[in-house]
């Protein structure tokens, strides 16, 4: 995957409190939004017909909210919405915000980020410049679903323009990837310290699980919360209670997993278990191997034809701590011993802030490289899938 040719619109959103979906810590101080760059003759008044979220048209991949089909959640990191639309400028109508949301909003290959923030008024983005002809848009949440989320109304386009549900893409493989900050992507465009202030440069797309499943064509959910872990860690809510949530809290309505099943499940957590408490004085939890095979075999009875991986590994503790590795191995060998379809696997890759974008590069080619042995490709893509 290259780097993505980014620019910066800020797009500014009304507050509103999202019942089912609550924040982890927030941030303590905030980055004000660059207005609109669109000029005048391209300004939101000319783009007055309107496609709601609703429309056939438009393509969801990933773990949304549609109790109001208008207006779907946008919850989870990587969640894309695409659409083939004509005309040189689109705008991208976003409503309910809570908390901070960055996209991705590639057209034709060229990406723009794009912010939508609690509290402040909502103001329509323009994407604009681009050529006559048809183009593809893909929105992609960059951001991870525990810092915020926002309702997607739609698109506007000028009058008379078109647009067309995009080609159905043919993935190789479905694979669903469990975690914390490591897993999301956090700080990963950061510089030599890790920042929570502004989320723009947490990039889920360049996260090791964005990129694994780029080198198998697959396509793939990221369920992921920093700070998260099985027993305890840095946010109150822990990995078994919203695993399988439509939004990252424990009180939230349970996703219906049914509807995208998996064929490689990854889970990577026990970081947090080992940092929090080694922060606070506090022994290794004596619960986490329980409640890590607890998960896994939740997880299991959800997906009873998936291949799960159990990972470990990315920063200091997965790689470092003896306590963190004693627990892991115990519930990867309880595991293995009692589910054939059961594998391991720890990166020799860490980092002692999060992992940047050349780490999550590092790690993925270690799993890329393992899964190739392993021979996942032959036995799990055994037949195309359209999405």
């Amino acid at each position: 995957m290259k780097p993505f040719n980014t620019r910066h619109i800020g797009l500014v959103l009304a507050l509103l409190v999202l019942d089912s979906c609550t924040l982890g810590p927030r941030p303590t101080a905030t980055q004000n939004a660059r207005p609109p760059t669109a000029s005048p003759e391209l300004s939101t008044s000319r783009l007055t017909l309107q496609i709601p979220a609703s429309d056939e048209r438009f393509h969801y991949e990933g773990r949304f909210d549609f109790a109001d089909s208008n207006a779907p959640v946008v919850i989870w990191q990587a969640s894309r919405i695409s659409l083939d639309f004509e005309g040189d400028a689109l705008g991208l109508r976003f409503d309910h915000a809570k908390g901070q949301c960055f996209f991705n909003a590639d057209v034709d290959g060229s990406n723009t980020v794009v912010e939508v923030r609690e509290g402040d008024p909502v103001t329509p983005a323009t994407l604009a410049g681009f050529g006559p002809g048809r183009h593809h848009l893909v929105l992609f949440k960059r951001s991870e679903a525990d810092a915020g989320t926002a309702c997607f109304l739609g698109v506007t386009l000028a009058a008379g323009e078109k647009a067309w549900a995009p080609p159905a893409r043919v993935y190789q493989l479905r694979m669903e990837f469990f975690g914390d900050s490591i897993t999301v992507g956090a700080c990963n465009e950061d510089g030599d310290t890790d920042q929570w202030d502004n989320r723009r440069t947490h990039n889920a797309a360049f996260s090791y699980a964005a990129l694994t499943a780029g080198a198998f064509s697959a396509d793939y959910r990221n369920i992921a919360v920093s700070g998260m872990g099985i027993v305890t860690g840095w946010v109150d809510k822990k990995a078994g209670e919203v695993w399988d949530k439509t939004c990252p809290n424990p009180a939230s309505l349970r996703a219906d997993l049914t509807q995208w099943v998996p064929q490689v499940v990854f889970v990577n957590f026990g970081e947090n278990d080992d940092s929090y408490p080694k922060a606070h004085g506090q022994p290794f939890p004596a619960g986490f191997t329980d409640g890590y095979i607890a998960l896994v075999r939740a997880i299991r009875a959800a997906y009873p034809a998936a291949h799960i991986v159990l990972l470990r590994g990315g920063m200091f503790g997965g790689a470092n701590s003896e306590p963190l590795r004693q627990a892991w191995e115990s519930a990867v060998t309880q595991l293995e011993a009692a589910d054939p379809a059961i594998s391991h696997f720890v990166f020799k890759h860490w980092t002692s802030n999060h992992p940047r974008v050349p780490d999550d590069r590092a790690m993925a080619d270690e799993l890329i490289a393992w899964l190739k042995l392993q021979g996942f490709m032959q036995t799990y893509a055994s037949g195309s899938s359209k999405n």
